[in-house]
């Protein structure tokens, strides 16, 4: 275990530096730059501030210099946000995603597992027809159009629930729901097919025959196993969410970092560009991880090499 772990934490630094790599020369070989845009200064001024910031030396000097200073915990300047540095953007916006984003893996799972092993323990019948109905809508909707849903029926119709910010617990309700809907209705479906999947074994048919309970079946010897495609999805499901939600971030104004991660790119921030692409590659790489290791410890019989 201990020799898997170093080996994958290895691979996933390597797999951080190849990401960084493509992505500083491919947004520096799309035609413009940050200051172009700015068309009250003058191209002498623009030029000023290509120079300011290094923009103006050869490119694979540019990569050097970038990763040099990386290595070293400085990932720069923001370009469109002047003064600050991409460290403190990042880290300043980066607990109120996440935040965001763990609320509504864990609403996504209590809601979503259950929902699945009902649907799968009345197959066939009006509850699982009920339910399939639910997740296909909850995967067919968009984030935007459930967030404006929910905006307009208890923000502006009923008026119980704050409309913009995270102040008090009570304004968690409607983003949490709104990024909460398609990972749990994609939860139920994944859950439902699982354990279905699982319900065929022999080992299911081993313990009908001894007796047992449809319900001591399903939940005390299907259950763990039909759980690992969920958790498989969970992991990258959750870094997804914290970088994602712009959408719904803008829609209640909530200053995460989602908003930075599509602004950066709209502008042309270059460096922004690079913290944001960097720090959702290293949560993908550590949530998968993390989840080969539950893997391992759900089902002992999975080997890690």
């Amino acid at each position: 275990m201990g020799k898997y772990i170093v080996k994958r934490i290895a691979m996933g630094i390597l797999s951080v530096f190849i990401v960084a790599t493509l992505t500083f020369f491919l947004m520096n070989l799309v035609p413009g730059g940050p200051f172009v845009a700015e068309k009250s200064i003058s191209k002498a001024a623009q030029e000023a501030l290509e120079a300011k910031f290094g923009l103006d030396k050869p490119l694979l000097q540019r990569y050097t210099t970038y990763m040099t200073d990386f290595l070293h915990g400085d990932m720069g300047f923001s370009l469109r946000q002047r003064g600050r540095t991409v460290s403190d953007i990042i880290f300043s916006k980066f607990p109120v995603s996440a935040r965001l984003a763990g609320i509504a893996v864990v609403v996504a799972l209590c809601v979503g597992i259950p929902l699945g092993c009902i649907s799968a323990y009345n197959r066939g019948k009006l509850a699982d027809n009920f339910i399939i109905v639910l997740g296909t809508c909850g995967i067919a909707i968009p984030s935007f159009i459930s967030s404006v849903l929910l905006l307009y029926t208890f923000g502006s119709w009923l008026k119980i629930l704050p409309t913009m910010g995270l102040n008090d617990a009570v304004s968690y309700i409607m983003p949490v729901t709104a990024l909460a809907i398609y990972p749990t209705a994609y939860i139920t479906r994944l859950m439902r097919s699982s354990l279905l999947d699982v319900m065929g074994q022999d080992y299911i048919r081993t313990a009908k025959a001894k007796g047992l309970s449809s319900f001591m079946i399903l939940f005390k010897h299907a259950l763990r196993n039909a759980l690992l495609p969920v958790i498989a999805y969970v992991g990258p499901m959750l870094a997804s969410l914290m970088t994602g939600s712009f959408v719904v971030e803008k829609i209640f104004t909530i200053p995460g970092l989602g908003r930075e991660f599509v602004s950066s790119i709209t502008n042309r921030d270059y460096t922004m560009i690079m913290g944001t692409t960097i720090i959702l590659a290293a949560l993908v790489i550590a949530a998968n991880v993390i989840v080969d290791i539950l893997y391992k410890i759900i089902d002992p019989r999975i080997k890690l090499k």
